[in-house]
């Protein structure tokens, strides 16, 4: 039977909770509502008193985690949207990243992001925050693309000693299925070669990936052989592989969800440019969401952000430079 993307997060939770006696699930409607979109249901029966409803305040869901964790928890915090993140902003980056640096204490708080645009959504729950959270040291930032990272890399999040940003994308969460879930899994930090290809890369993360394997395809009919790069994670950022596979190609298109000022395609290109100039035979280009606040409107959200067509013409254009 197959997995959702979403059940795959939901396993992972309960794997969590079951191996981990300090691990406890806190967000706002997650006990027996299940969450907005369901990632927890169930789990409060399964982990009686482990599975919590929080305050409307995700200032205060981050604090109280924060404050959990330095006494040896192992919190996992549901937020409804990422957007509403920014709430938590002055903990997640203030307190928690810099923990360890200031008191030689851990943090290992997983603070679950569901991300990226969906249909009327709209800007105040489309937005993809990755590139603002890993601007901070001190944060691992995650961005499951396939039902298997988002299981692995969950699973691994929890286990790992700072605190990790898990940007899982709503879009994914029904549209993606796999046979079954994995065991094994790439290291966090390391990226995966989703496609391979000769005549241009295509550096990607999360949704973005299934819309850069659906313009490869296109421009495969044109006789052109495009490699992908799935990041994975953000922070830290997989460059040998990014370097390696511009190495094979010599042209590279950096495409993201997120706003087109800085962030992670920014960096992608600042890095290649740094260290693989001489790798390159076009000028490096990167490919974003419109400048503009996300959209509700189901049409303009489509040419709001990048899609398999506007992939394919980015990427047409690079390989005719």
């Amino acid at each position: 039977m197959a997995i959702t993307y979403l059940e795959a997060i939901r396993e992972a939770q309960a794997r969590a909770l079951k191996e981990h006696d300090n691990v406890y699930i806190y967000g706002q409607d997650v006990s027996e509502f299940g969450g907005a979109f369901k990632a927890t249901k169930g789990l409060s029966e399964m982990f009686p008193g482990r599975v919590l409803d929080s305050p409307i305040s995700e200032d205060a869901m981050i604090g109280s985690a924060v404050g959990a964790a330095i006494e040896g928890m192992r919190p996992i915090i549901e937020m409804q949207f990422a957007d509403f993140s920014s709430i938590a902003f002055n903990q997640i980056v203030n307190q928690a990243a810099t923990q360890f640096y200031r008191t030689g204490v851990s943090c290992p708080i997983t603070v679950r992001l569901p991300s990226g645009g969906t249909e009327g959504s709209g800007p105040f729950h489309s937005q993809s925050l990755e590139s603002i959270y890993s601007h901070y040291p001190g944060l691992v930032v995650m961005t499951p693309a396939t039902v298997e990272d988002a299981y692995t890399m969950l699973i691994e999040a929890v286990e790992i000693d700072d605190p990790v940003i898990f940007c899982e994308h709503k879009f994914l969460y029904y549209h993606l299925k796999a046979d079954a879930l994995p065991e094994d899994n790439l290291p966090v930090g390391k990226a995966r070669l989703a496609r391979t290809g000769r005549h241009a890369t295509l550096v990607t993360n999360s949704a973005m990936v299934h819309e850069c394997l659906r313009a490869a395809k296109q421009l495969e009919g044109e006789g052109y052989d495009l490699e992908i790069v799935d990041l994975r994670t953000v922070k830290p950022i997989d460059t040998d592989t990014i370097l390696g596979s511009v190495a094979r190609t010599g042209r590279i298109l950096a495409v993201g969800e997120g706003f087109p000022w800085g962030g992670v395609t920014s960096e992608v290109i600042s890095r290649v440019t740094a260290e693989g100039f001489h790798l390159l035979d076009a000028p490096p280009q990167r490919h974003n969401c419109r400048d503009t606040p996300i959209p509700y409107h189901p049409n303009l959200w489509k040419a709001h952000r990048p899609a398999a067509n506007s992939i394919a013409d980015a990427a047409r254009s690079l390989l005719h430079l």
